[in-house]
Parts: structure tokens; C-alpha cells; sequence
């Protein structure tokens, strides 16, 4: 057996890419969770088309999975890829641009047909033509060895061809020194009840491992040692799925049953795959015949003493507006949750944007105020669906959570919490009358007599006894809750509903000013958090001066934003959209803050903030520490 090297190395990005039916998204979760597992803090992007089952061999039909990891705190997925895994010629053409020169290419060489390599527009084939001399390239294969593997199996070559992955995967796994027993015992469980596919994959998996061992291919196998962290018990998880457990973890500390009302939509789907195998936790979940009676059914719960929640993306927000206004007048606890995607209309189902926030804020009709919130990261979607549920049903309202298809889908450790420590919510739902009638002295319920610091109104269940009350879309009057057309009860009530969301409490913004003398500001909300910190990074690296803050709450704003951001001479602003939270900041607090917009469906770059960053730096001249105090 041939001796390999040991190299240490701190941080690696791969890239495994094919068809959409290679099983490139399940190559790299198996790759990402033994990643997981041996303590590496990671990052990863899942990068899929629309189509169930897109043409084979294609450029539209490219799936690809980036999966940064270090022996280090790591905030993206990663600019470029170090290694590309190209199953097929498709693969390879629409990811080579993104890989620098030197980097390493390993490709199925056994799919360079002629026919697959003119159905993308390769000439020549870029293996053998000299085109890709700039990289390191490992022609394997890859098929070829796989249907080898199996052929005590009987399969056909087609079936065989299935586990290519799984070889894959395998190779790749020895390669960087990954586990083996986690892909292992997945395999065993999801094809239970296929031995004979359980066979076939655990067969092409080790084989692909074997050859790694034994090939004169690789001389170098990489090591990656673990990240430092706090002690704990961690797990590697996505953003969907940490927004379903803070839900249900918020339900449980606020003494409720959960209810989800929810049309399947992409990107969001899987905050309802995963609510569904919950219901041992008080959570009922329905899958209804549309968007909107996705959110009626979610508000009906919430009327009927249940905490409601509805899961979207943004054509379906649209769709829901009404039922969010309705919510609004009855001032009823509800969290809808806009897992955002590229559009408008359709447009791009499985690629990310952060192009709602408007929609959040101004779309339904009169004066509806909501709470809005966004996470930063996939572990953040926990921690930012509890805070959710604590405005909902601290100040009865609806409450808007924006997350987005790049937080949805990508993964990192989280470090799992006891629930037993996380903050009690006091759901505070009415059981007795809280005034007097009309003859000052009968017991009476009022449903509209606000709670003097939250100015919320009373939650009442249906069915107990002396709180009966009147419901609906029409505006009602202030403490008794009758129906008014009164001009100055109108008024009245469209200025409590707005005071009540202006007064809700939301912490001061944290601004990261090392030095305290920096004269630029980078501010960011959602999913821009881990690019835009990348971004300061290597900038302040560089020897730039910059500070940076990121908006949790943006509905309302933290109240020392505005002197946070007169505390600079220019303020940055990256989004996903066009502009939107700068168009709210200049409006707000009269600051000409500077955007940098990009729609292209992917996350930003820190290399291409970090640019924007030195751009901005060299118009101001740097000077002593703030006299404006900043918080640090």
C-alpha cells in the first residue's frame, strides 16, 4: 500500500456539482454532518434548480453543494471553491469560472462523451485539450468504478450508476479524513427496507474510500482539526429547521400548543416537513388547498388560545395580506413566517433575496403596522423564532419573520440549548372580567382595555365564561370593542396600534468599533450578516478602519439607531434587493446612507465587500475617536 502524506490545512472549500438527479445535495449534507462531527465549524450553500427533475446534461440543470469548513470561527460558505467535484461536463462549465487558478478539479471522466460535452458547447474535450492546465486535475472514472464495484449485485449499468455519489462521497471522505460510520448508519436507516440498495450504496461508498487509500491519483490526504468551542452539545442544523424547533421551544416556554397552518411554497417547505414529526410536542400542523387558508387557519388558532403560525415565501405573502390586516384589527398573536426568494412573481423558487422587506412593512392596505424581525444566520433562525413569539403574544399581534432561501437551506453547528434555561413567556391569556358595565358596578369584560405598558389588549379564549366579545375586520371602539364608524375613535385606534409597535421592546443596536475611531459604517440585516463580517474582517486586515452593526429588529428599529448612524461620516448598506432598508433609513433618520445592491439569487461575497468597503474608506479621512458616544 502506497504511503500518503499527511497535510495539515485550515480551511478547505469543496464544491460537488452534476446533474440535478446525481445526488449532489445528498453527497454534500453526508459530507457536511461527518464535517459536523469531527468539530469543524462550517458554512455551506446549497445551489439547486427549480425543476423537480431538470434535463439531464444541461447547464439549467447544474445542482451544486459549497461547503466551507475550518479549524476556525467561519462566516460564509466561501468566495470561491478550493476543489470541484464536475460529475459531468454541464458541471464543470458552469462552475469552473468560480474556481481560481491552482485550485483542484476532480471530474468524472467517463461522462466526457461527445455528445454530453456538445450539448453544453465544449468543442474539444477541456480534459484532454490542454484547457484546463491552469488547475490540478484528477480525471477519474468515477462510473466506470462504481459499476465495477457492484457488479456482484447484478444491477444494471444504469442502476449501478446511482451510486456514483456514494463512490464519491467515499473518496472525497478519505481524502480530507472524513468519519465513515455517520454515512454508514444514515444509509442503513433510509434504505432499511432496500437491502439490496443498502448494499449497493454501503459497497460504492467504501470502494470509493478504498481507491482514495490505495490510488498513486492522490499523494496528499488533508487534515482539518477542530474548531474551538464552547463546551456543549452540538449538531449541525439549517436554517428551516432551527426556525421549527424555536417555534415549537417558544410554544412549550410560553405554555401554548402550536399550530401550523401552511401551503407547501419553496423555500419554505421544510419549516412544515419538520412540524410535522413534532406533534408529541403540542404541535398540530395542516396542510391546506392554499395560501390564504393557510393563514386563516393559522389566526383561527390563535383566537381559539393556540400560538398560530403560517410558513411562506414571498408570492404567497402576498396572498395573505388581507388575513395579516385582519390580525391587525383584531390584535390577535400570529407569526408568519417569509422564508424570501428571488422575484418577482415566480421568478426565481430556489435561489435567494431579501427583496420583501417592503412587502413586510407597507403591504396590506390602511394603516397596519407589524413587528418585523430577520435572522442572521441558520442557527439564528432559533434564537429569532422565540424572539418572535414573544413579541406575538407579549404585544397580541401579528409579527413578520424574514428569513431567506440562503439561511433556509444552509447549514452550521448550533450548539443545542437546554430549554429548561430559555426565558419564560407569559402568555397572559384572560380568565375573568377586567372592568365594570356601563352602571359602574356589574363586572365586565372589556376586550379593547389595553395593558398601560404594552398596550395590549386582552387575549380571551373562546368559551370562557363572561368574556364573550365581538370579532371581526370592522374597526371597533377603544375599550368596549363594539363596532364604530366614529371619526376620533377611528383616529384613535390607528394611533394605539401603531404606539404599541413603536413601543415594543427591542434592545439598542451593538456596534463593533474596536479602535472607536472609524469614520465608515457597515450595517446589514438577515442573511447578509456572515459576508458582511467576513467583509469588515479582511478589510480591518488590510488595514482599514470600519465598523459594523446588523439589524435583528427592523420593525420597530432599535432606538439609538439613529444616533448610531449620525455617529459616522458614511454608512454602508448591503442588501439583496434594491435598496429597500436604505430607502427606510434615509426616510426615518434623514441619513444619505450608501447601498450596495446585487439580485443575482446568490449570497454576496466578502471579497466583493470588502471592495465596496475600500471604496467608501477612501472618500473619508480618518481622524481620533468618536465624540459621539457609540455603544461597543
Amino acid at each position: 500500500m502506497t504511503t500518503k502524506l499527511v497535510q495539515r490545512v485550515e480551511r478547505v472549500v469543496i464544491r460537488f456539482a452534476g446533474d440535478s438527479g446525481d445526488g449532489m445535495q445528498l453527497t454534500g449534507d453526508r459530507f457536511t454532518a461527518e464535517t459536523a462531527s469531527l468539530g469543524n465549524d462550517l458554512a455551506t450553500l446549497p445551489n439547486f434548480p427549480a425543476e423537480i427533475r431538470a434535463p439531464a446534461g444541461t447547464l439549467p440543470g447544474v445542482s451544486s453543494f459549497q461547503l466551507h469548513f475550518a479549524d476556525h470561527d467561519v462566516l460564509t460558505p466561501g468566495d470561491e471553491p478550493d476543489v470541484l467535484v464536475a460529475m459531468n461536463p454541464a458541471a464543470l462549465r458552469a462552475n469552473l469560472a468560480d474556481l481560481p487558478r491552482g485550485g483542484t478539479v476532480i471530474v468524472d471522466s467517463d461522462a466526457f462523451g461527445a455528445r454530453a460535452l456538445a450539448k453544453v458547447g465544449y468543442a474539444t474535450n477541456p480534459v484532454e485539450d490542454g484547457s484546463l492546465e491552469s488547475y490540478r486535475v484528477h480525471a477519474l472514472p468515477l462510473t466506470s468504478m462504481t459499476v465495477e464495484a457492484l457488479k456482484p449485485f447484478g444491477l444494471s449499468r444504469k442502476d449501478a450508476e446511482r451510486s456514483k455519489n456514494m463512490f464519491a462521497l467515499g473518496m472525497l471522505s478519505w481524502l480530507y479524513d472524513r468519519g465513515t460510520q455517520g454515512t454508514e448508519r444514515f444509509l442503513r436507516t433510509k434504505f432499511a427496507t432496500k437491502p439490496d440498495i443498502l448494499e449497493a450504496n454501503l459497497t460504492a461508498f467504501k470502494a470509493g474510500w478504498a481507491f482514495g487509500e490505495t490510488t498513486e491519483a492522490f499523494a496528499v490526504r488533508y487534515q482539518v482539526a477542530p474548531a474551538p468551542a464552547k463546551p456543549g452539545t452540538y449538531r449541525n442544523i439549517t436554517g428551516n429547521v432551527a426556525l421549527a424547533y424555536g417555534l415549537v421551544a417558544a410554544a412549550h416556554r410560553a405554555g401554548l400548543p402550536l399550530v401550523l397552518g401552511s401551503y407547501p411554497i419553496t423555500p419554505a417547505s421544510d419549516i412544515l416537513h419538520t412540524l410535522s414529526g413534532l406533534k408529541r410536542f403540542g404541535v398540530t400542523t395542516m396542510q391546506v388547498e392554499d395560501e390564504i387558508a393557510g393563514v386563516g387557519a393559522a389566526l383561527g388558532a390563535s383566537f381559539g388560545g393556540a400560538l398560530g403560525v403560517t410558513t411562506t415565501s414571498g408570492p404567497g405573502l402576498a396572498l395573505k395580506s388581507e388575513t395579516i390586516g385582519l390580525a391587525v384589527s383584531l390584535e390577535l398573536p400570529l407569526v408568519v413566517v417569509d422564508v424570501q426568494r428571488g422575484g418577482p412573481s415566480t421568478g426565481l423558487p430556489t435561489k435567494t433575496e431579501q427583496a420583501d422587506l417592503l412587502q413586510a412593512m407597507f403591504g396590506r392596505n390602511g394603516e397596519s403596522p407589524v413587528p418585523v424581525v430577520a435572522p442572521a444566520s441558520p442557527t439564528d433562525c432559533f434564537d429569532v423564532a422565540f424572539e418572535a413569539v414573544r413579541i406575538a403574544t407579549t404585544y397580541r399581534t401579528p409579527v413578520l419573520l424574514l428569513s431567506d432561501g440562503y439561511l433556509a437551506n444552509g447549514s452550521e453547528p448550533w450548539a443545542v440549548p437546554d430549554v429548561a434555561t430559555l426565558p419564560v413567556i407569559d402568555a397572559d391569556q384572560a380568565t375573568a372580567p377586567n372592568g365594570l358595565a356601563d352602571d359602574g358596578v356589574t363586572p365586565a369584560f372589556r376586550p379593547y382595555l389595553r395593558d398601560p405598558q404594552t398596550l395590549a389588549r386582552p387575549w380571551a379564549v373562546p368559551g370562557t365564561a363572561g368574556l364573550e366579545h365581538r370579532i371581526g375586520g370592522l374597526e371597533k371602539a377603544d375599550v368596549t370593542g363594539e363596532i364604530s364608524y366614529d371619526p376620533d375613535n377611528h383616529d384613535r385606534m390607528v394611533r394605539l396600534r401603531r404606539a404599541k409597535i413603536d413601543g415594543i421592546d427591542v434592545p439598542d443596536l451593538d456596534v463593533d468599533d474596536p479602535d472607536g475611531a472609524a469614520r465608515v459604517l457597515v450595517l446589514g440585516w438577515g442573511s447578509s450578516y456572515g459576508p458582511v463580517a467576513a467583509g469588515v474582517r479582511a478589510a480591518r486586515e488590510s488595514g482599514l478602519s470600519v465598523a459594523h452593526a446588523h439589524l435583528r429588529h427592523l420593525n420597530p428599529f432599535p432606538a439609538n439607531l439613529g444616533s448610531v448612524l449620525r455617529g459616522y461620516d458614511r454608512v454602508l448598506v448591503p442588501e439583496m434587493n434594491l435598496g429597500q432598508l436604505a430607502l427606510l433609513l434615509r426616510a426615518r433618520y434623514l441619513v444619505d446612507v450608501v447601498g450596495y445592491n446585487r439580485v443575482r439569487g446568490l449570497p454576496f461575497t466578502s471579497g466583493e465587500l470588502v471592495d465596496a468597503i475600500s471604496q467608501l474608506a477612501q472618500e473619508v479621512q480618518p481622524h481620533p475617536a468618536h465624540d459621539t458616544e457609540v455603544p461597543a
